[in-house]
């Protein structure tokens, strides 16, 4: 069993850091601060060819797999939980359904422009009183001669403000429960759809996450993605890749949370020697080396399967368990590795800390994630 990346892998995995390092890097805590979607990087990541990194060339992606998508998601949360969190949704959640369930002229006509970077893409499945059970859901799509006709409010919408097109899981068939769900694609600027609110959040400040409204939406039928009454096949598959971006979102959190405690333990002094020596201190940074080391190769082997073409249920929401939990208790550690720096926004910790509580929660919360373990493992 061969652990080392493929080149193709390491390059672009190398490229991402480094631009990461230089551009990211120097303006996470700002753009934070300042609430800011920084519209110029993603245009920045669009001239590297990396905002359809697992889309086929055919329509305008990088042609990688699921593997190297893991790898650039996680080199951007370990700058920023914000971009990493606004490109991954962009990625999973609104470019890969088209490319998995979208005729060729749904294709041509909004993948492409997702996989090349001209706009962010967007994904509205939670509503206000959903919650966990994301099946249950008011919006609704009624057919009316040859439209659509959507109505409803979407929640916790990654990208709703900034996007180019928003795919809308809607009910199209009241009585048949999760077969009478469909998904449409929506255009920001179609008649009646207005983003209500911009929610401030506990951290993740930088990606947008918005509330909408669909008041008599009307689209033409061929705004409708797949079949009738396939939105939630289509859901359950989306999301199984989706987690493993949260877990490389996670993993990438959880390295820079380490990387930042592991320097200043050994530029810190106490007692005339660096912290680092002095086993409490030691043995904290070697257990998040540990963790963040074990969420690694859990995404890896989860993206691994997935490019193998295989069911990827269990590794999924394993991955994306363990390395969400990681993320928070190693940022968790890092701010206390550096006590009462670790507080301040002068020190990276604190932000890491406050993002890497949403991966707890997003995409289907821990507790959901034992629950489709256990459903896996026949309990």
């Amino acid at each position: 069993m061969d652990f080392s990346l493929p080149d193709e892998h390491r390059m672009v995995r190398d490229t991402v850091r480094e631009f990461c390092d230089e551009e990211i890097e120097p303006i996470a805590q700002d753009i934070e601060d300042e609430h800011r979607f920084p519209a110029e990087i993603f245009d920045q990541l669009a001239d590297l060819d990396m905002m359809g990194v697992p889309v086929s060339e055919e329509y305008g992606g990088l042609g990688g797999d699921q593997l190297m998508y893991a790898l650039v998601t996680e080199e951007l949360g370990r700058v920023s939980g914000s971009i990493g969190l606004s490109y991954a949704a962009h990625v999973s959640l609104a470019s890969k359904p088209i490319e998995l369930f979208g005729t060729d002229d749904q294709k041509e006509r909004w993948l492409r422009p997702l996989a090349e970077g001209e706009y962010l893409g967007s994904w509205a499945l939670t509503e206000p009183g959903s919650g966990s059970d994301a099946s249950d859901m008011d919006t609704t799509a009624e057919k009316e001669g040859d439209e659509w006709v959507l109505n409803g409010t979407k929640q916790f919408i990654t990208n709703a403000s900034e996007a180019g097109s928003v795919l809308v899981k809607a009910v199209t068939d009241p009585g048949a429960g999760y077969d009478g769900i469909s998904t449409f694609i929506v255009d920001p600027d179609d008649d009646g759809f207005e983003v209500t609110t911009l929610w401030d959040k506990m951290g993740l400040n930088a990606s947008p996450t918005c509330e909408i409204q669909l008041s008599d939406v009307r689209l033409p039928e061929d705004r409708l993605l797949g079949a009738e009454g396939e939105g939630w096949d289509q859901t359950k598959k989306t999301l199984d890749g989706g987690r493993i971006s949260i877990a490389a979102l996670s993993t990438g959190l959880a390295q820079g949370a380490f990387e930042a405690a592991k320097e200043y333990s050994k530029e810190r002094e106490q007692f005339g020697q660096p912290i680092s020596k002095f086993d409490a201190i030691r043995n904290k940074v070697v257990s998040m080396d540990r963790k963040v080391e074990r969420a690694r190769l859990l995404t890896h082997k989860a993206a691994c399967r997935y490019d193998e073409g295989k069911g990827v249920s269990h590794e999924s929401a394993l991955a994306k368990l363990d390395a969400s939990e990681a993320a928070r208790e190693v940022a968790e550690d890092a701010v206390q590795v550096l006590g009462g720096y670790g507080y301040t926004t002068d020190f990276a910790p604190q932000r890491f800390l406050r993002d890497a509580k949403l991966m707890e929660i997003g995409e289907g919360t821990s507790e959901i994630q034992h629950l489709v373990i256990g459903r896996e493992l026949g309990l």
